[in-house]
């Protein structure tokens, strides 16, 4: 698989290609004004709130999320202006493009599809929980990267009806192998894929970058400065909460642990004791 384009043009290109022969679902019209008041000069938090505040669903999510442990407020936010101002913007965006990422693929669409966010959910809730062991992990932008990374799969299983045959195969297959046989398939991938429709969705540069390289280990050790470094982490913390999901639910190696331990060791400065450790952790605060 190729590297990301670094050229941003280059990306641009690829994206709507993709977007164009691939029929990716537009950017929610939320998303895209949040987005849009977001990249303002100076964004207006009443007016950001009053647009959360026309959906329900996203209103509450974003009130359960900032009134979560994780954030340890004394009080409780109480409405959607004053959580953004302690979520802060991005972290707000990224909450509502996975909102509205679940909304776009609903799991009650099919076997296949309720896999998949069965699967991406248990990985993100477990992101979310150990993002805050990790220096220079942001939980938010983690939980975002989980969601979105393979997100992919579910254009093409919807544009192909037989991706299904692929998607039982890609919890036993390295993420390699995956992509060639799409490759070979489909002339297209799920990460580039999904890289795509992230960048359409107005996604930061850095989780662009690692959702299109999730599964380019060797290049990703690499990168050691700016974005770049941001792109490695992501990778290699997702890896990391992907095989820690595995060790929870008692099922041994997942497929891209072999090839991907070192680089994740590495990356994150952790041994595997730790990662024995941590998961018996998470095992004991889950009874």
């Amino acid at each position: 698989m190729a590297a990301y384009p670094e050229n941003f043009d280059m990306i641009e290109r690829e994206a709507e290609r993709v977007a164009k022969e691939l029929d990716l679902p537009p950017c929610p019209r939320i998303l895209a004004r949040f987005n849009e008041e977001f990249h303002s000069p100076q964004p207006d938090l009443r007016r950001l709130a009053a647009l959360i505040g026309t959906d329900v669903g996203l209103s509450a999510t974003i009130l359960k999320t900032v009134n979560s442990p994780f954030y340890g407020l004394v009080r409780k936010a109480t409405g959607v202006e004053q959580a953004l101002s302690i979520l802060g913007l991005r972290a707000c965006a990224n909450v509502i493009g996975g909102l509205l990422l679940r909304r776009v693929f609903p799991a009650g669409s099919g076997p296949a599809m309720e896999r998949f966010w069965d699967n991406s959910m248990r990985i993100a809730k477990l992101s979310a929980q150990i993002a805050s062991r990790f220096k220079g992990i942001d939980r938010d932008a983690a939980h975002t990267y989980v969601l979105f990374r393979d997100c992919g799969m579910l254009v093409m299983l919807r544009k192909f009806p037989q991706y299904t045959d692929i998607m039982d195969q890609s919890e036993m297959i390295s993420g390699a192998q995956l992509t060639r046989i799409e490759d070979g398939r489909f002339k297209f991938n799920h990460a580039r894929v999904a890289s795509a429709l992230a960048r359409s969705w107005s996604l930061s540069e850095s989780l662009c970058g690692a959702i299109f390289n999730h599964h380019e280990f060797a290049l990703m050790a690499k990168r050691t400065i700016g974005d770049e470094a941001a792109d490695r982490k992501l990778v290699a913390f997702g890896l990391l909460a992907e095989q820690i999901a595995a060790l929870h639910g008692n099922r041994g190696l997942c497929p891209d642990w072999t090839e991907g331990e070192r680089f994740v060791l590495d990356t994150l400065d952790i041994d595997p004791d730790e990662i024995v450790r941590l998961t018996e952790d998470l095992r004991a605060n889950a009874d």
